[in-house]
């Protein structure tokens, strides 16, 4: 699959988003174990439980809806177990953890550890 993007698109988002093309063959999300997907932006990080068969989201979260004082990955961890406490309502337990092509480090990481500490596996 060929990409285009834009002349200003910088080298590390094309990056990203060809990391993020390249794991999404492999990771997909069912109804038995449905896709855990992050998105951070500069300021904010979200967080969504996704059914790839049907295509809905059942969960979602944000670093807006998550009332804290806390930044970074304090923040990222209260996240995900949120997320985790979310789906639990929903009876979801297992879950496949998509990283959208970010590196599992800092934010990422510490979503996915307050995730698994919330009681997802993965």
């Amino acid at each position: 699959m060929k990409l285009k993007f834009r002349k200003k698109t910088s080298q590390r988002t094309v990056a990203r988003l060809t990391k993020k093309i390249r794991i999404r063959k492999t990771v997909k999300g069912t109804e038995e174990r449905p896709r855990l997907c992050v998105f951070r932006s500069g300021k904010h990080m979200y967080a969504q439980i996704i059914n790839d068969v049907n295509g809905n989201t059942l969960v979602s979260t944000s670093s807006l809806m998550v009332k804290s004082d806390k930044s970074g990955k304090d923040l990222a961890k209260a996240i995900g177990m949120e997320v985790a406490k979310q789906a639990q309502s929903k009876s979801i337990k297992n879950v496949v953890f998509d990283r959208n092509g970010y590196i599992y480090h800092g934010r990422v990481q510490a979503l996915a550890e307050g995730a698994r500490e919330g009681g997802l596996n993965f």
